[in-house]
């Protein structure tokens, strides 16, 4: 039962440290990415949540259906949740919980943050991955992945997991982390696409100045220094250098 290259979590702390969180940040709706055997959602019904979890892996659909006890309150749904249609869901306040598998985390993040109905998160990284999203700004991991999270999400640590907390034992550590919505939104919705694509665009050529890499990406030197300008932004400033904030103002300025 391992198509998908899985790796399950079997530490009793490092669950309970997950359950706790997500019932801290409790929202109106759970949804588990990724049940698998169903150690963490055997966790979360028992602490009396009702919950709809998404498993990619049909074998494993069957296997929880048949470990669930009768008067469960899950809504299994069987699908890979990166092309699963969230619309589907109730558009109430929801959190997202799970434990992401590597390759996609960053992408199932996005389209988490990007739904209008997210109210948080508890999620397991790659340990070097979830330090780059709660990178600061200068800091060695800043990046693309640190601005677009930070900008929708309020970010916090839950705990660490060490390879021996899952079977099989995968090759790298991991990490727990917490994220609610901002209660202040940072940029507009109406604004997320183009200061998404300023984002990325901006850390295409690691060795330029901010400046240069959004020369080369098609934007107006005009437009550029008047809003570097604007917002005091010297023109030898490197990417990794401007915070999430003044990403989304500069976006605002082009």
């Amino acid at each position: 039962m391992q198509k998908y290259g899985q790796h399950f979590l079997i530490s009793d702390t490092v669950l309970t440290q997950i359950t706790d969180a997500a019932l801290l940040l409790r929202a109106v709706q759970v949804v588990e990415i990724g049940p698998g055997k169903g150690a963490l959602t055997l966790r979360l019904l028992a602490r009396g949540v009702s919950l709809t979890a998404v498993e990619i892996d049909p074998e494993m659909s069957a296997h929880l259906q048949n470990v669930l006890p009768a008067a469960a309150q899950l809504n299994l749904i069987t699908a890979d949740f990166l092309a699963f249609d969230l619309s589907r869901l109730p558009a109430v306040p929801t959190e997202f919980v799970g434990n992401l598998p590597y390759i996609d985390a960053a992408a199932i993040l996005d389209k988490v943050l990007s739904w209008p109905h997210f109210a948080a998160a508890v999620f397991m990284f790659q340990k070097e991955q979830a330090q780059k999203i709660c990178a600061p700004a200068g800091g060695a991991l800043y990046g693309p992945l640190s601005v677009l999270a930070q900008l929708r999400a309020e970010i916090s640590w839950v705990c660490d997991a060490g390879r021996g907390c899952f079977a099989p034992p995968p090759k790298v550590e991991s990490r727990v982390l917490a994220f609610q919505k901002l209660k202040t939104p940072v940029c507009k919705a109406q604004d997320w696409e183009k200061t998404a694509r300023l984002v990325k665009n901006a850390f295409l050529h690691k060795r330029k100045t901010l400046f240069n890499s959004l020369s080369l990406a098609g934007y107006g030197n005009e437009k550029l220094t008047a809003a570097f300008a604007a917002l005091s932004l010297g023109e030898k400033i490197r990417p990794e250098a401007v915070t999430p904030a003044q990403y989304a103002q500069l976006a605002r300025h082009l």
